[in-house]
């Protein structure tokens, strides 16, 4: 009798082991500078997840403060709840459709096995943990530079982007190479 298959996941704010504190920031503002060319689903759930995990002092609604209030606020509920890390990565990989296009095309063509681009990801219980054994943000980088030579690019909302599309986490393998969980490794 052959060993069934299990595959492990990890929870969607597991992401923080894998970003630094400066550009989680980042991620946050983009997401409440963009607030209005969201989508009304994902805005929707967004909205939603900042209303139950999120408190803004002051409001009982906290989707209604000021966006900068909601950043100041957003950091804790995004390390501990998954549904709000989930509406937030979202959010972020909608605004960057551009980048989101063009990293799922590098990595289909890499080999890489992915759900749509448009699918929502945010249905599912969280993110695999492993990526492909000859892959790492490097590689990818690498290889989305060669395939647009003329476009900048950001190395964090690149690896970020590909986490999300992927729904994988490089946390197996870094944990054995390394010894850690990663959290010294940007996304």
């Amino acid at each position: 009798m052959t060993e069934a298959k299990q595959a492990s996941f990890l929870p969607f704010h597991a992401i923080n082991d894998f970003m630094i504190d400066d550009y989680r920031q980042q991620v946050f503002q983009r997401v409440l500078e963009g607030y209005e060319q969201l989508s009304s689903a994902s805005l929707a759930r967004l909205n939603a997840s900042i209303k139950r995990h999120v408190q803004v002092p002051g409001f009982r609604n906290s989707a209604k403060a000021p966006k900068a209030l909601i950043l100041r606020h957003l950091s804790k509920p995004f390390e501990k709840s998954s549904e709000l890390a989930a509406a937030v990565l979202a959010a972020w990989a909608e605004l960057n459709s551009t980048l989101s296009t063009k990293v799922f095309d590098v990595l289909t063509g890499r080999g890489w096995e992915l759900l749509p681009v448009d699918a929502d990801r945010t249905r599912l219980p969280g993110f695999f943990t492993r990526w492909p054994s000859d892959e790492n943000y490097d590689t990818v980088f690498a290889a989305l530079q060669q395939a647009y030579p003329d476009e900048p690019f950001n190395q964090d909302d690149v690896s970020l982007m590909s986490v999300w599309l992927s729904m994988r986490l490089p946390y197996e393998s870094t944990a054995t190479q390394n010894g850690s969980t990663g959290a010294d490794t940007q996304a």
